[in-house]
């Protein structure tokens, strides 16, 4: 086979790749939006169809990082912003049995997840996030429990995690976002948010 004929074989068979990479991500696969302990900015952002949506990792000092020392506390951060032009109404399908769980990266091992139940108080109330226009509404939630590090409602912690051990560790979100728009439900879950970090 000659030089250029072999050359346009391999481009033919790369767009090919590529045109069926698209379509399957077309088809509903999740769009995965991935940390490493070495990424230069330790947060994932992004916005669809007018929600801003941003997770990350704090230290003590509240300062977003994939790197935290041994004994180190760290706050799971997860936030939503309305940037539509109406008041939208959040259910809470997004907070899941996976939302804040750790594993440890070499194994896989569930480490478990901080926060012990949702809507813990106030049982009467509407289970129901209500946003005006450019509104946020933020959900940290610490690993260890403290005097001053507590959870945002609608997360509650009955009880408090140990530490964890020097490592390499990752924490997931399928996104599963349910909201109403002038009672209009809509659905985001076309994102997975993942954090690897290190403890070290």
């Amino acid at each position: 086979m000659k030089k250029g004929s072999l050359q346009t074989t391999i481009v033919i068979l790369l767009l090919f790749l590529m045109g069926i990479g698209c379509e399957r991500g077309q088809q509903g696969d999740k769009v995965l939006l991935e940390l490493t302990p070495d990424s230069k900015n330790p947060v994932i952002q992004n916005e669809t169809e007018g929600i801003e949506f941003k997770f990350c990792l704090l230290n003590e000092q509240g300062i977003p990082s994939t790197i935290f020392n041994e004994k180190e506390n760290f706050i799971l951060s997860f936030s939503f912003k309305n940037n539509l032009q109406n008041t939208i109404s959040v259910t809470t399908e997004f907070i899941n049995y996976e939302f804040y769980r750790v594993y440890r990266y070499t194994d896989n091992k569930d480490m478990g997840k901080p926060w012990t139940g949702v809507w813990c108080n106030f049982s009467g109330l509407p289970k129901e996030i209500d946003l005006l226009q450019s509104s946020i509404k933020n959900l940290n939630c610490p690993w260890v429990l403290t005097e001053y590090s507590t959870p945002d409602y609608p997360l509650c912690m009955s009880e408090s995690k140990s530490f964890l051990d020097k490592g390499d560790y990752f924490t997931s979100i399928e996104l599963d976002f349910h909201y109403k728009v002038n009672n209009k439900e809509y659905i985001i879950n076309k994102f997975r948010y993942r954090i690897n970090f290190r403890v070290q």
